[in-house]
């Protein structure tokens, strides 16, 4: 049974998309990925969202751009966390996004990550899903202690070679 869903509002938001999916697997999370437009569709969105918890989802996360009401509407119907990905878009770099995301009215919170934040997307619902299962906490910071092990290897790299060559 999925743990998250993942739903984006188009096939272009894949990319981004396609990050959360990529942690959620790489932390044995099961998910179902889904395209539903909020606007072009309300019919299956709302019966998307409103079958959500029995499905046995414990946390959506949902990629929109522009309007991107996609996510509030979920945190709107679905009882339990929704985290929002706002896309980059080329009118107004994201920030479109962003903000009809964060800017959620009293008792409807969306938590948002960055701009194209996929991979943190993934990592905030692993870490939700975490508080109540000790197997998926431990992988969680085992993924910590591999992100500290990258930075020392690159700064003993750094010392080793100095900054102009690092990049050579």
């Amino acid at each position: 049974m999925a743990k998250v869903g993942i739903v984006m509002g188009s096939d272009s938001d894949m990319p981004v998309m396609a990050k959360a999916a990529d942690i959620l697997e790489k932390f044995g999370i099961d998910y179902e990925m889904t395209i539903i437009s909020a606007h072009r569709e309300p019919d299956v969105f709302f019966e998307y969202a409103k079958t959500a918890e029995e499905k046995g989802f414990k946390v959506i996360i949902a990629g929109a751009g522009m309007a991107a009401h996609l996510p509030g509407m979920c945190a709107a119907i679905f009882p339990m966390p929704v985290i929002g990905i706002p896309m980059h878009t080329t009118s107004l770099g994201g920030r479109d996004s962003l903000y009809s995301i964060v800017q959620m009215p009293s008792g409807i919170p969306v938590a948002t990550v960055a701009i194209n934040g996929g991979a943190n997307a993934g990592i905030l619902a692993a870490k939700i899903l975490a508080t109540g299962d000790p197997e998926l906490l431990q992988k969680v910071k085992d993924y910590a202690a591999e992100l500290k092990s990258q930075v020392e290897a690159k700064d003993a790299k750094l010392q080793q070679v100095g900054y102009k060559n690092y990049t050579k």
